[in-house]
Formats: C-alpha cells, structure tokens, sequence
C-alpha cells in the first residue's frame, strides 16, 4: 500500500513538473497582449532567423547558430571571433528603441550586443583585434561575458565586464548577474541622446551622447581614431560570435 501511494505521488509530482516546463516553454518567444498594445515586436519567433543575416556576406550563419529549445543558440568556437556561426545583425535599423533580450552564457564565456553599429564590410578602417582586417563592425556594445572567469575581465576590470558599455563605462553597483550557465534578462535603451543598460530589473549603466562622461572615456580609448564612433544614427542590433556559446531568447523590441 505504502509504494503505491509513493508511486502514485511520484507520477503526479512529474506530471506537474512536466506541465510546468511545457507552460514556460510555451511563453518563450511570445508577446502578451500588454506588449503588443505596447508596441513590442519580437526580433526572434523561436523557429526560424527571420528578420536576421550574417554581417558579412560570405559567413554562413548555419555554421554555428542554431534553434534549440526555443533559443537561439551560437556553437562554441575557438574563443576568437567568427569561430563559431560569424556575427548576426537585424535586417532592420532603429534609432529610438528599447531592446528586452534573455541570454545565457557558458562558463569562460564572451559575447556582446553591438548598437550605434558602423558597417565596415566594404569601406575598412584602424584594426579593432588582435587578427581583425579593418573590415569588423564598430559599434556600442553591451558587453556579455563570464564576469568570475573570463581573462578580459579579471586582467581589464569593470569595463569589460557584463552590462558595460565595452571599455569605456562600467556598471555601478545596483548590478546583479546571474552566474554563467543561468539566463539573465538585459535592456538596451535609447531614448534622444540619453541611452540606458538595464541588467535583471536594475538600471547599470547611463550615460549621454555627446556628454563630458562618455567624450572622455572615448578620448582613453582604442575608439578615439573613429571619427563617427558615438555618434548617433539608425542602428542594427548585431549579436557578436566571440566564438563562445552563448543562447539568446525572448529578444523584443520597440520603438520610443
């Protein structure tokens, strides 16, 4: 009697937890009607890369990316980048825009969000890396990365760790990241000149174009020889292959 009644808890414990999974699964890659009143769009429908292509025309994004479990989900590479599915961008610009995105990151793991994007495919300039052939985006990036292990952070500090504005502004201190291996919700904010990184409900970062803060961390930095560099313009939202995995998920969007 007794291992019935535990068989029987046991098999409605997992049929619970198997329509919680499926009820969480099926709110991925989904808008509320709040959001569409909103005006959200997803930039990601959990099945296809429509709305996305390769920065560069001769990657082949099925190199590396893939759809699995409701993520879009970039290969491990070498830990160099375009080692893994090349760099994807929107096939759409923005310019006031506020940009919800979930991501997932291995451990030693790097990647980024690039906005305020320069293409430089046809038209090359000053070496971005170590390898780099002047033709590489330039660009604002959120800076994704494994703050506890990666080498970029533990040898540069804050600017290069999760949420900064990449080298040039750290977060503050109302930052809280989840390790790698968990997801993490994150935000772009561009509103006139006044731009926002959010991290799991805390704003981290802010900062303004054209502003004292940002001029001078601009002058410090390896983007100082970019005339253009900061300046505000319609943008693709570009996910960088840093050749590390990395999965994104519920990325929406909407303009301000």
């Amino acid at each position: 009697m007794k291992n019935n009644i535990q068989r029987a808890v046991g098999i409605i414990m997992l049929t619970f937890l198997i329509f919680s999974a499926a009820s969480v699964h099926s709110q991925v890659n989904t808008l509320s009607a709040a959001e569409k009143s909103a005006g959200w769009k997803l930039l990601f429908d959990g099945k296809s890369l429509n709305g996305w292509r390769s920065y560069y025309e001769t990657d082949n994004p099925s190199k590396g990316w893939k759809i699995e479990d409701g993520c879009l989900k970039n290969a491990k590479g070498n830990g160099r980048p375009r080692t893994g599915g090349g760099d994807l961008m929107t096939d759409e610009l923005f310019t006031d825009f506020e940009f919800s995105f979930e991501w997932n990151i291995q451990q030693v793991g790097n990647s980024g969000i690039y906005y305020m994007l320069q293409e430089r495919q046809h038209n090359p300039g000053f070496l971005m890396y170590n390898g780099d052939d002047g033709t590489s985006a330039v660009a604002f990036e959120y800076q994704l990365v494994d703050d506890e292990r990666h080498p970029d952070v533990l040898q540069n500090g804050p600017i290069h760790a999760t949420g900064a504005l990449y080298a040039l502004i750290p977060p503050n201190d109302a930052k809280k990241l989840n390790p790698a291996g968990q997801f993490n919700e994150s935000r772009i904010i561009v509103k006139g000149n006044h731009v926002e990184h959010w991290l799991n409900g805390k704003k981290i970062v802010e900062f303004d174009l054209g502003g004292d803060v940002l001029l001078k961390a601009i002058a410090k930095s390896k983007f100082k020889n970019e005339p253009d560099f900061g300046k505000k313009k319609p943008t693709r939202i570009l996910l960088q292959d840093h050749g590390d995995e990395i999965r994104f998920r519920n990325m929406k969007i909407r303009s301000l």
